[in-house]
Formats: C-alpha cells, structure tokens, sequence
C-alpha cells in the first residue's frame, strides 16, 4: 500500500460511521480557515524552519486537500484521483516543450508559451480574460504581482526601470497632493495606486512584494523587542513620555543589525565567516503564474 493510499484510508475512516465525530461534521467551507493556515505555516516552514518542519507542515496542507476530496467524494463530485489527473493532464498540456515535440530555450519563452496557452483556454468561457484566473482573496500585493506580471507578459508595461522610476515619483506626488488637500478618498486612491506601483518595481527585480513587506514587517518586530528590552531593564515600558528613550533603543538595535551583517571576514582557509548569501529571488511559482 502506498503513503497516499494509507492517508485516503484514514480519512475514510475518520469520515465513517464509527469515525471522529468531529471530523464527520466538517464541510468544505467549514475547513477554509484550516486551509489557509496550513498555507501560511508552509510559507512559515519554508522561510525559518528546517527541513523537518518543512515536511510536517507539507503534510498538514496535504491532509487538509484529501480532506476537501473525500468530502466532495461523498456528495458525487470528484475523488483525489481525479485532482491528481486534473493536475496531471493541465501540467503536460501546458509544457509542449517538455512532453511534445517543441523545444524552447529560456523561461521568458516558456512564460510566454504558457499565457497563449492558457488564452487559448479561455476561448469559449463566459470570462476569456487573462485576469479571469487570479483568485480575488489573493492578498493585495500578491495580487498587484500577479495582473502586473501577466499584463507584462503581453507587452503592456513600463519599457524600462528609469519610467518605472518617473510612475513612482508622480504617485507619491499625487499622495502627497491629496494628503495636502486632506481628501481622504483621494488619499486612499493615490496610496493604492503608489502600492500597485512600487510592486511593478519589486517585478522587475524578480522579488516577491508580499515577501519583501513580510521581511520588514519582522525587522520592525525584532527592533522594537530591543526597545521592549532595554526599557523592562530600565524598569519602564514603552509609552509616550518615553519616547526619545524609544528612539535611542531603536537606534542601538539598528547598530546591533550592522555588526551582525558586516562583511564576512576571510578565514585562514580561504573561505569566510558568517553565513553565505542568499540566492536571489526568482518570480513565485504557481499554476496559474
């Protein structure tokens, strides 16, 4: 018996009439938080975990998705096989450089393939957009990478980085104008607009937006635990009347962040200190792309 077979089985089993109670009750809408967390916990893993936490955490999503095919087996839907062939026959069908005859030489060619492939897809669905399949609960700045990438793939974007750069500084001259007339809707407008530009700029370095906001959303959280720290020893926590302390202790933690990451020192070996650099970011992998 194979592990897939042995999981199918136990969630057959946790579903039957002398299974889990709790387990029984659930529906697919039921276990959508449950999905989205196991997500994120892979993304977690992925980031700060070792590989053993990787694996759990795969494991956890994958229960979750033999989950979501085993109820939809007992309404008559679809069972895991047929994901499993779904997934299967869309993956062939869209790499006719891979499993066909054709052969391509770069990712910018593949990714050009992939967006006429799926247009032709479309044709004959009631939404033959190219946006048709990006999912609307994508979290925003998710979602500005994806339209914006798609869109780039047929040729609608900035031609080079300095007229990205000239989008960017009339945004933030527009939020700053709205800002002055103290127009809230316009406010909010023009910071929208200055986001979905400043995540074309992360594109176009092959970065991640979301990832880029999540590494200085832990920065700011690792800075101002200095800042906790330093004041509990002073026999304070952080307030108002405090706040060129704050200011100081945020300062000191800054300093404590360039030590950390000064230049690697060569070793006696030939090698270096410290740890290795990290490989740069490619566009995220999905599916859909």
């Amino acid at each position: 018996m194979s592990e897939m077979d042995r999981l199918r089985g136990i969630m057959a089993r946790l579903r039957g009439p002398e299974g889990c109670p709790w387990d029984r009750e659930q529906t697919q809408a039921s276990l959508r938080t449950f999905l989205v967390e196991e997500a994120y916990e892979v993304i977690e893993a992925i980031d700060a975990g070792p590989a053993a936490a990787h694996r759990e955490e795969l494991g956890d999503l994958l229960f979750q998705i033999v989950f979501q095919c085993r109820i939809a087996e007992e309404r008559g839907e679809f069972d895991l096989d047929d994901v499993m062939r779904g997934i299967g026959d869309k993956i062939v069908a869209r790499h006719p450089h891979v499993f066909g005859r054709d052969r391509l030489d770069t990712a910018d060619q593949v990714l050009r393939q992939w967006e006429q492939i799926k247009a032709d897809e479309r044709r004959g669905r009631a939404d033959t957009s190219m946006f048709a399949t990006v999912p609307p609960a994508l979290p925003a700045l998710l979602m500005a990478l994806r339209v914006s990438s798609k869109a780039s793939r047929v040729g609608f974007d900035w031609p080079d980085g300095a007229s990205l750069w000239d989008k960017v500084r009339e945004e933030c001259a527009e939020l700053e104008e709205a800002i002055g007339a103290d127009d809230h809707g316009a406010i909010g407008e023009e910071l929208g607009d200055l986001l979905f530009t400043l995540a074309n700029v992360a594109r176009r370095y092959d970065l991640d937006p979301e990832q880029a906001l999540q590494e200085a959303n832990r920065k700011f959280i690792a800075r101002f635990r200095v800042i906790e720290g330093g004041l509990a020893a002073e026999g304070k926590t952080p307030a108002p009347e405090h706040r060129d302390r704050m200011e100081a202790l945020w300062e000191e933690a800054k300093r404590r962040e360039v030590r950390r990451t000064s230049p690697a020192r060569t070793s006696p070996s030939g090698g270096t200190s410290g740890s290795g650099s990290r490989p740069d970011r490619g566009a995220p992998a999905s599916t859909d792309r």
